[in-house]
């Protein structure tokens, strides 16, 4: 009998999704070995949040290790509450920006910090200022005494050229538009914390994380499919699969310190977005569409600090770029969230 992707070109069933994007591998299981007391995923409720809850519990029972899991968000907007719980996985509801919600969550050793405003706030900039600068410094604070692992993007630095490798860790940071200014100013919120209580953190300053229903790669096959040009402008990105960069982040807390230490999770390969359409293109049968020329400058980052650390990510892009085409042709599912990776302006 031949495997899923034989027959279909998916690595898993489309009811299997979730389960399958929570596969741990070596390095993260062996990261949670050594992991004493509770952890605690703050704003677990996004795109990536279910996948790290569930990476998480699996990885906690198969070391049958009795570690207790919370998940804390408000559950409004991807995943509901009920899909943690059935995974015993333990649920705290309720908004970051309430003070006494942020106070009565559980004291943990470990932070995985997920919370963010993104999406629609091109024309809010108090709701950035509010969720991605002052809840970071709430709790920053509140769990001075823990070990966190924060969220950032690559758009925190300034654009490079694509020959340039990418920014590295060191980087110039003068990032392009209020959305990454305030990832810049979240990131300077737990760099604070660590400077003044000693906490250790990590900053995932990730760039782009994809899987079948959400990302880059989805965007474009899109595109494709649906004979709409793509658009070139912001002419090259960096890919990873969700499950790749989320083993790696569990991994970071070995190396979370203070001051705190930023870390680039990103694919290894610059590649161009003309490209990425022409394969969609031959996996669709297709003739990709264009519009925009290819800009000198983009976000691009450099992930050679994290390979050395964690090794090179499993899932290689062809790979990728085929089970997305077969999502594709399947008609499944997606999250309906546009990356806007496109966006020069850096307004989301």
């Amino acid at each position: 009998m031949k495997s899923t992707e034989e027959n279909s070109g998916l690595p898993c069933s489309i009811d299997e999704v979730d389960y399958f994007l929570s596969t741990p591998q070596t390095g993260a299981i062996e990261t949670l070995r050594a992991l004493e007391g509770d952890i605690l995923v703050l704003g677990a409720g996004g795109k990536m949040g279910l996948h790290l809850c569930l990476l998480l519990k699996r990885m906690l029972s198969d070391l049958n290790k009795s570690n207790r899991l919370y998940a804390a968000s408000r559950f409004s907007s991807l995943n509901s509450r009920s899909v943690y719980e059935e995974n015993g996985i333990e649920v705290l509801t309720g908004d970051f920006r309430d003070s006494a919600f942020v106070d009565s969550l559980p004291d943990c050793p470990t932070v995985f910090y997920l919370v963010g405003a993104k999406f629609g706030t091109s024309d809010n900039s108090e709701l950035l200022q509010q969720i991605n600068v002052e809840v970071s410094a709430r709790v920053s604070e509140r769990f001075r005494n823990a070990k966190i692992v924060a969220f950032s993007t690559g758009c925190v630095y300034s654009y490079v050229t694509p020959d340039s490798g990418g920014a590295k860790e060191g980087s110039e940071m003068n990032p392009v538009g209020e959305y990454a200014l305030s990832c810049l100013e979240r990131e300077r919120r737990f760099q604070s914390a660590s400077n003044r209580f000693g906490t250790s953190v990590v900053l995932i300053r990730l760039n782009y994380s994809v899987e079948f229903r959400y990302g880059v790669l989805l965007d474009i096959g899109q595109k494709v499919l649906s004979g709409e040009p793509v658009d070139v402008t912001m002419g090259y990105v960096n890919l990873i699969w969700q499950n790749d960069a989320l083993n790696q982040i569990i991994q970071t807390l070995e190396i979370a310190d203070s001051p705190a230490v930023p870390i680039n999770i990103a694919g290894p390969d610059t590649v161009a977005v003309r490209e990425l359409a022409q394969r969609f293109g031959k996996h669709l049968g297709i003739e990709p569409q264009f519009q925009g020329e290819e800009a000198e400058t983009m976000w691009l980052s450099d992930s050679s600090y994290s390979q050395r650390l964690f090794g090179k990510p499993s899932v290689e892009l062809d790979r990728m770029i085929g089970w997305v085409a077969a999502w594709l042709r399947q008609g499944g599912a997606t999250h309906g969230k546009p990356t806007g990776f496109e966006k020069r302006d850096g307004q989301f």
